[in-house]
């Protein structure tokens, strides 16, 4: 049987810890920031979390770019070429077209590699939700399943992933344009935190509104708490955007409340971070089945 290799996007926001232990890759997206495109690397080479989110943080918008074809060529024939067949799990097609543009250069790559297997998933989540999976899928290539195999069961689990996201403030996604700027003035003025999860098809929804910080993190853990089925086995997926302290706070009480096996947490990386902007924090945990919303 051929040997198999997962590879995830920017959005999946992994650690080279994570990538390297399970070994996963990922094809680049890029960000542009201060008027300078640059790539959006997980491993933060060419600026730090606290260039890019203090920049936000003085009111510029920072934009993002999905993942161009010839970093789908690059990266997809750099596997080939040893003989591999190739799992790519990518951003939820609401929020990025990478997904579409991974499958056809897969297409154009059939006639140069016939008896490779290249899969191109569409995550239906971004964040760690889209780097959980990616982790589900190096997790069934290691007991030994096919590409084939290995795509089907991602296809079933995906729609398990549960996330649960709150913003410290509206200003990045008013920016964005997932919020209205008076929806944003009024929310800042009155302390209002909304939930954010991915449904069923990827779309990021607010579905609840929590006054103030505290009472937000706490119904994250609540919320993530209630979608575990099997916690006693479960790895909590936690993302910060530059507040670490928070952060590290909510695993701690994400642990405690919830006796799941482990939490994994990481820093959320350019391109979730120029949407989301700093100061969010976000739980990731396979669970209970996500419905479409709206």
């Amino acid at each position: 049987m051929r040997k198999v290799q997962i590879i995830t996007d920017s959005c999946s926001d992994l650690g080279r810890d994570i990538r390297e232990k399970y070994g996963i890759d990922y094809a680049k997206m890029s960000i542009v920031m201060q008027g300078e495109e640059k790539p959006a690397g997980l491993d933060w080479d060419l600026y730090t979390p606290e260039e890019l989110y203090g920049v936000m943080r003085e009111g510029e918008r920072v934009t993002t770019t999905q993942v161009p074809a010839g970093e789908f060529q690059r990266i997809f024939t750099e596997y080939l070429d040893k003989e591999y067949d190739i799992v790519y799990i990518g951003c939820a097609l609401p929020l990025s077209g990478s997904v579409n543009t991974g499958a056809v250069v897969a297409g154009q790559l059939k006639d140069k590699y016939p008896d490779a297997q290249i899969f191109s998933i569409d995550a239906t989540n971004s964040c760690l939700g889209e780097g959980l999976l990616a982790v589900r899928a190096a997790e069934l290539r290691d007991q030994g399943l096919s590409a084939s195999e290995i795509a089907a069961e991602i296809e079933k689990e995906k729609h398990n992933v549960n996330q649960f996201v709150t913003v410290n403030s509206l200003d990045a996604l008013r920016r964005a344009g997932r919020v209205k700027a008076s929806s944003a003035f009024f929310g800042n003025l009155f302390g209002v935190k909304p939930i954010i999860i991915s449904d069923k098809i990827g779309q990021n929804i607010a579905v609840k509104k929590v006054k103030g910080r505290a009472s937000s993190i706490d119904e994250l853990v609540n919320l993530i708490k209630e979608a575990m089925t099997d916690p006693a086995n479960t790895t909590v997926f936690v993302g910060h955007s530059d507040c670490e302290a928070e952060g590290r706070a909510l695993c701690e009480k994400v642990k405690s409340e919830t006796g799941c096996k482990d939490v994994y947490f990481n820093v959320i990386g350019p391109i979730i971070g120029a949407s989301i902007g700093p100061d969010a924090l976000a739980v990731f945990a396979m669970g209970k089945p996500v419905e479409t919303v709206g």
